[in-house]
């Protein structure tokens, strides 16, 4: 970091250790022709997307002391693309899981949508009506374990049905986790969704909401699905769909829950962006 004050979101030093070999591995693999390496630590460049993905900044508004958004959003584009952002999140995923005394992949996940509103940059062909909800924007899917970890995520218009969003988090917990056989979700999830599953070896459940339940009633095992939104809204990025490309989102979903592991396993409590009460 140099000698700039530390900001809340940055890396710690043992933080840093848990990345810096993937981060490194993928700088090797792409030298420069005329061996430059670079004006920017790649420390600095995770940084400034981890400091945008907790203060939900535009990339142009990022601090003049962290690296512009030229440089930023170059390496957050690259990583996205090349699936680096989502190798890192996996691998600390296992870690996590391990750090629980569990075995690496899980066994079953939770799966749920949730439709949230998109800025104004976001080409119309990528945003829809949710005819449920009567909300518009873009509408997110997330497939966790028990422990709330995000094995597949998925972005797509609100207007698309939660089937679609079932059968594609599936097939990508599928590929994350063969090891996974159990799904539970909830009553948005039409036969489709099951018939895809057994397809695939994965048993889905769907978990009904209790008879004369009323209000907020927290759904066994679907609950931890629902905690994990509220863990990404601690992320004010996520807090709406900013992103230009859903895969983007998907992206920003990856980063703002590499935040969490990190913290997880470097034992620092994770702030909330609300001022504290005077």
């Amino acid at each position: 970091m140099g000698e700039r004050p530390a900001y809340p979101s940055d890396l710690s030093d043992e933080a840093w250790e848990l990345i810096r070999p993937a981060i490194t591995a993928w700088k090797a693999r792409r030298p420069s022709v005329s061996g430059h390496e670079g004006q920017y630590a790649m420390r600095e460049i995770v940084n400034a997307i981890l400091y945008q993905a907790r203060t939900g900044c535009q990339w142009l508004y990022l601090p003049h002391d962290l690296p512009p958004k030229s440089a930023v959003y170059y390496y957050f584009g690259k990583w996205r693309d090349d699936g680096t952002a989502e190798t890192i999140h996996d691998l600390l995923r296992r870690q996590v899981r391990e750090s629980r005394r569990r075995c690496e992949d899980p066994t079953a996940v939770v799966m749920d949508s949730q439709t949230v509103r998109a800025s104004v940059n976001a080409p119309k062909e990528t945003t829809g009506l949710d005819p449920g909800k009567k909300s518009p924007g873009r509408k997110r899917g997330i497939a966790t374990d028990v422990l709330g970890l995000v094995i597949a995520a998925v972005v797509v218009a609100a207007s698309v049905h939660d089937n679609a969003i079932g059968i594609t988090l599936l097939d990508k917990a599928a590929a994350s986790a063969p090891t996974v056989t159990k799904a539970w979700v909830d009553a948005g999830f039409k036969n489709q969704v099951s018939e895809h599953g057994a397809r695939l070896g994965i048993d889905v459940e769907t978990v009904r909401r209790e008879p004369g339940a009323r209000g907020f009633v927290p759904e066994p095992k679907r609950w931890v699905a629902e905690q994990t939104w509220g863990t990404l809204m601690l992320h004010r990025r996520p807090a709406r769909d900013y992103e230009a490309r859903p895969a983007g989102s998907v992206a920003m979903i990856h980063w703002s829950m590499t935040d969490v592991m990190l913290r997880r396993l470097t034992r620092v409590s994770t702030p909330t962006w609300r001022d504290p009460p005077a």
